[in-house]
């Protein structure tokens, strides 16, 4: 399974991450690509049969071939409606065509009232964010509560800048992890000396309890409060489905979006597609339906899910 692949941590350096480490692309394909001085030494697996490495992409760079696709190259984004434009123009500057079908909307969470009155009886050494709707539900309450000084860890760059978009300086991240995942986030954060070790964290009800688990692990006391829900759209246009179902590639930012993509286009569909994941989360979520024919960066982030999805619309069929 591509899924099988580890994670390098060997690419983790003095808690400096560099941009790209990409796992698997063809050996062949990627020496187009980059040229042999790219290729990274660090894994090498087998997935179908074939052997895949690991390569690291230059920041910025683009392999030429990921420019000028016919329209019979459409993506599929599947985000919630108003997440996908960046995706999308960026795919657009390549030459991609995408269809934005979302699959997932946002709403309230069992736990949502009960933020602000968490913020203000309690004092946390940390308030652990891992994604930008957790950030905006977070300033909702936090708000209500009458802006409490917080101490602010965030999973990734994404959800900081929801934060550092405020313009409020109480609402600046104070720390991130060297990768942009829960396994990272967990073992990384600090203790603060002299504190109670009580983290607040505000979440999707569908978040894993990966973060949790290894934070409580450590010694931390963690407060999780599942502010928000990622449903599934119901209504989804039939003549867009139509046009999605026939896609090579499609989209992946959460296990939920993923969750209903199947349930939309089938199992059997779903199989054949170029599944291109934001992430090792919904890789992961993808293994665990069955699907084989997935892609991740190993370093989340826009520009390295867009490098995802070109690499997969490169492939041949």
């Amino acid at each position: 399974s591509l899924l099988s692949l580890p994670l390098s941590k060997s690419v983790v350096k003095q808690g400096r991450v560099p941009m790209g480490t990409y796992g698997p692309m063809g050996p062949a394909q990627a020496s187009r690509a980059l040229g042999q001085a790219y290729f990274s030494p660090l894994v090498t697996t087998k997935c179908h049969s074939k052997s895949f490495r690991q390569h690291t992409w230059t920041p910025g760079s683009m392999p030429a071939e990921c420019m000028g696709y016919s329209a019979s190259n459409v993506v599929v984004l599947t985000r919630e409606k108003g997440k996908n434009d960046k995706v999308k123009d960026m795919l657009e500057k390549r030459g991609i065509e995408s269809l934005e079908l979302p699959m997932v909307e946002t709403a309230p969470g069992p736990d949502i009232d009960q933020l602000p009155v968490a913020l203000r009886s309690t004092v946390f050494d940390w308030v652990a964010i891992t994604s930008p709707e957790a950030a905006n539900v977070f300033v909702q309450g936090w708000r209500a509560a009458g802006m409490p000084e917080v101490r602010i860890s965030v999973v990734g760059s994404g959800t900081g800048k929801v934060l550092e978009a405020m313009n409020e300086p109480r609402l600046l991240p104070q720390f991130t992890p060297s990768v942009a995942n829960a396994e990272h986030m967990g073992p990384e954060l600090p203790f603060i000396e002299g504190g109670s070790n009580a983290v607040l964290y505000p979440s999707s009800a569908r978040a894993s309890p990966v973060l949790q688990e290894r934070l409580e692990r450590r010694g931390f006391r963690v407060t999780r409060l599942n502010t928000y829900n990622t449903v599934t759209v119901q209504n989804i246009d039939s003549d867009r489905l139509d046009q999605a179902k026939n896609a090579r590639v499609v989209a992946i930012a959460s296990p939920s979006a993923l969750k209903a993509w199947v349930a939309h286009v089938g199992q059997a569909r779903a199989e054949q597609m170029t599944i291109a994941c934001i992430g090792s989360t919904s890789a992961r979520a993808a293994e665990k339906l069955g699907l084989k024919n997935v892609m991740f960066p190993e370093q989340p982030g826009l520009e390295m899910f867009v490098q995802t999805i070109c690499d997969a619309v490169s492939r041949k069929e």
